[in-house]
């Protein structure tokens, strides 16, 4: 067996994933061969393996920072949801059906943890140190007794357990005693230490209450990360996304022509892969922006439907807001709109969904000669072709099916006039691909924007794994972290009362 370890929070958002992706990027600089694991996920955001396994991109991205292929081992369960009440369940990349969270919870979710206990021990056969990312926080005692992603699968596999907490939120200490104090005995066994994220100031201001948090836990702190802008890896939930915001908390780089260009993307429900997006946001002079109202299409040079989990909840959304009356009208003034998956489902004629929503019939907003059809099997690929004079590489992750009827070849689906429309995710990636792309958005806007030559969005996202696996290395205890990795589960740390029923 090789070396362990699981990454927990205090909350979700508390830096699991960033977290680990940093601890992963830092050991494979040192020669160690590492795979992330996440035992469930549930996300919107996902991605398509080699093999066509559907999984967490983030998942995705900590493979990356691994520098190894992404495979449905490294994240066995994944829960898309569908609604308040229901998500659909992929298992080992492959859908098996909705579920509603009572009867996940209240059965199925147990069933699974000997399935994601088999690839966590197939990875750590293969790999030097697996590094594992629980999910929202190991005290959620109401879910304990079915929980196979934070302390079940810690003490299925005798995994240590670093425990994040974010300071910029407040009550870090009371979170990280709080947290440790409702496991059980057993649990907290497990349970090595801390982690701070996102301290801003002086690290000496901190120290007294690091201590006493050691006196009070028997607990040691591994390391203070400092706060740093732009460093999160593509985010599990797309509705964290402000809508005001743009994609990255970083300044946008001055334009290397006269204009920058304005991109507005529908913050559309359920929204899935919102990621795609990224790329446009990394090219300087690109500003980007989520909306909800027609008003705020008015001064965009592109709108980008992204996509969604629901296409005819998404039409009804649009529809409600006067959204899709804008975009009728956008399309028919030849100003530049993109569909990507479900938003170019909805630009189509109409939609033919017994499936997804159980609709049936539903009228499109009829700019794109496409008529849809959901089947049940999934389509989950990884295309490759080219655009514009350029080569595309994507992912598709869709049960609506197009029959294109018309308008120019684009990628998998068409083009009519400056409205476009594709399956592909990630073709915006693509670097050569993307800058063509632009260059026609500006040309039919009339802005002066000019592409910069040199941005490549691979090299970004190396150098943003990079920064983060310079903040574990120079700001966590490295020796002791690797320590804990290479031994395996703590032993001998004392029992903080009350604790919590098994």
């Amino acid at each position: 067996m090789s070396g362990g370890l699981l990454v927990a929070g205090t909350t979700s958002d508390a830096g699991k994933s960033v977290v680990t992706a940093g601890i992963c990027r830092w050991l494979v600089r040192q020669g160690v061969k590492v795979a992330p694991f996440k035992a469930q996920n549930m996300s919107l955001n996902s991605f398509v393996t080699r093999e066509g396994a559907e999984i967490g991109r983030a998942q995705a991205m900590q493979a990356q920072a691994c520098r190894v292929e992404p495979t449905a081992l490294m994240n066995p369960v994944l829960l898309k949801p569908g609604g308040e009440q229901s998500s659909q369940v992929v298992l080992l990349g492959k859908p098996v059906g909705e579920m509603s969270a009572r009867g996940y919870h209240g059965g199925r979710q147990q069933r699974l943890l000997g399935t994601v206990l088999e690839c966590l021990a197939e990875l750590r056969g293969t790999y030097d140190a697996v590094i594992c990312e629980g999910a929202g926080s190991p005290a959620e005692i109401n879910l304990r007794r079915t929980d196979i992603v934070n302390m079940g699968i810690a003490r299925g596999a005798r995994l240590p357990v670093l425990v994040v907490g974010d300071i910029d939120r407040g009550g870090v200490f009371a979170s990280f005693f709080g947290t440790v104090a409702l496991l059980s005995r057993e649990d907290q066994e497990l349970v090595a230490g801390f982690l701070v994220n996102k301290f801003r100031g002086d690290v000496s201001l901190l120290e007294p209450g690091l201590d006493m948090l050691h006196g009070l836990t028997g607990r040691h702190t591994y390391g203070v990360l400092p706060f740093r802008h732009g460093l999160g890896i593509d985010e599990e939930d797309g509705l964290r996304v402000s809508l005001r915001g743009t994609v990255r908390e970083s300044a946008v780089a001055p334009p290397v022509g006269e204009d920058v260009l304005r991109v507005a993307v529908c913050a559309v429900p359920l929204m899935s892969n919102f990621t795609d997006v990224d790329a446009l946001a990394a090219e300087p002079g690109v500003v980007v922006r989520f909306v909800d109202r027609p008003e705020e299409l008015a001064d965009a040079d592109l709108v980008v439907i992204p996509g969604t989990r629901g296409t005819v909840r998404a039409l009804e959304w649009l529809r409600e807001r006067g959204l899709a009356d804008a975009l009728a009208r956008r399309a028919a003034e030849g100003r530049p709109v993109l569909g990507i998956c479900g938003g170019f489902q909805l630009l189509g004629e109409h939609i033919e969904d017994e499936v997804e929503s159980r609709a049936g019939h539903v009228d499109g907003i009829g700019v794109l000669p496409v008529r849809v059809r959901f089947a049940r099997e999934k389509t989950l690929t990884r295309p490759v072709g080219r655009a514009l004079g350029e080569d595309v590489e994507g992912y598709e992750i869709h049960h609506g099916v197009a029959d294109v009827q018309g308008g120019e070849t684009f990628l998998d689906g068409c083009r009519v006039g400056q409205t476009w429309g594709t399956h592909w995710h990630g073709s915006l990636e693509s670097d050569g691909f993307r800058r063509a792309f632009l260059r026609e958005v500006a040309a039919a806007a009339g802005r002066r924007f000019v592409p910069a030559p040199d941005t490549s969005f691979a090299a970004l996202r190396e150098e943003q794994l990079d920064r983060l696996g310079d903040l574990i290395e120079h700001h966590a205890d490295t020796d002791a972290l690797w320590r804990l990795i290479e031994s395996g589960a703590p032993t001998g740390l004392p029992f903080i009362a009350p604790g919590a029923p098994a």
